[in-house]
């Protein structure tokens, strides 16, 4: 079992910067992948980005390729999400998950079998 809980969320301008931590509870987050996806109003759930369980793999969606970094710290239980120039279309609700396939950076949400309750990102314009 793993809970996750997401903070970092806020009011941001256009171009400006945020990181989001996700951090995990119980003895398996090392052994899962992780990924991050958000939901904004009138849309699908989409995903952001994925890490496996070592950090070695990343995937990325096309839409935050080169703004967006993913990373974790295993020893603090914790995947971050660092967000850079955004814009008022990545505003949503972002929620990160955990997947039992530690090498899994895919975006298929049914393989995700945690998920934390979400942080709000607002990018104003």
């Amino acid at each position: 079992q793993v809970q996750l809980a997401e903070s970092g969320g806020g009011l941001v301008q256009a171009g400006g910067s945020l990181k989001l931590s996700c951090a995990a509870s119980g003895h398996t987050f090392s052994t899962h992948a992780m990924g991050w996806f958000r939901l904004a109003p009138g849309k699908e759930r989409e995903f952001v980005a994925a890490i496996s369980w070592s950090g070695d793999a990343t995937n990325y969606a096309d839409s935050v390729k080169g703004r967006i970094t993913i990373y974790r710290d295993n020893s603090m239980r914790t995947v971050y999400l660092q967000m850079n120039s955004l814009t008022p279309e990545d505003t949503a609700v972002y929620y990160c998950a955990a997947c039992p396939y530690r090498d899994y950076v895919g975006g298929d949400v049914l393989t995700y079998h945690y998920w934390g309750r979400g942080t709000q990102v607002t990018v104003s314009s």
